[in-house]
């Protein structure tokens, strides 16, 4: 499973248990430098929620006691995915987190997948370090689109990846990303380019990967 092989496994990870007082939770993650880290229960395999350090800042701030229990300040408590879950619908469940919870099949902690790790593999997926230019082509709401275009592209070279954007809900076009294999050089680029505009396609933006700049 993609899901599970990017997940930071329980045993890799910094936790609080439940029965913690607000003063030990925050030594922990003063000492492990982390803005957020899992609750679990006194067996370590229940998943509780989070506590963040700026909540138990706030609390001690405002005269609060910090040797309430480290529940008294949990948060995300329902934010989580099971490891087998679709790894689309992650974009869903992690949105301002700093990390989504994933549990195994028994309901168990199993760990966390931070964005920085997401991002990590969206940017593997798109395979920016071995491409030469990301184009965006822009095309009609018609059948077979897509595939046009990438006949066009492969009679010049193959394609590293491909990623499509739709911005605008409702809008009558879509966005493809295209990125190109590391050989492909500017005169080759260009002959894709207008053979694209020639067959009515829009290419309003090409990204040099080489030199980290929009054309």
């Amino acid at each position: 499973m993609l899901l599970k092989s990017i997940v930071k496994p329980k045993g890799r990870l910094t936790t609080v248990r439940e029965d913690a007082t607000l003063e030990e939770a925050l030594k922990i993650l003063e000492d492990s430098g982390f803005r957020c880290v899992p609750i679990l229960d006194k067996t370590g395999r229940l998943f509780r929620g989070n506590i963040y350090k700026m909540h138990i800042y706030r609390h001690k701030s405002r005269g609060g006691s910090m040797q309430d229990p480290v529940t008294s300040l949990l948060k995300n408590a329902t934010k989580y995915i099971n490891v087998n879950a679709a790894f689309f619908n992650v974009f869903f469940s992690i949105k301002d987190l700093p990390y989504i919870t994933v549990l195994d099949d028994n309901n168990y902690f199993y760990g966390i997948l931070t964005h920085a790790r997401l991002l990590d593999v969206l940017s593997q997926s798109w395979n920016v370090n071995v491409g030469s230019y990301v184009i965006t082509v822009i095309s009609g709401d018609e059948r077979g689109d897509l595939a046009s275009i990438a006949k066009i592209i492969t009679k010049y070279t193959s394609i590293a990846s491909v990623i499509s954007l739709d911005v605008q809900e409702g809008e009558l076009v879509h966005r493809t990303m295209f990125t190109l294999p590391a050989n492909v050089e500017e005169k080759k680029l260009q002959q894709i380019i207008d053979n694209l505009e020639r067959k009515g396609f829009r290419v309003p933006e090409v990204e040099d990967l080489k030199l980290g700049r929009t054309q």
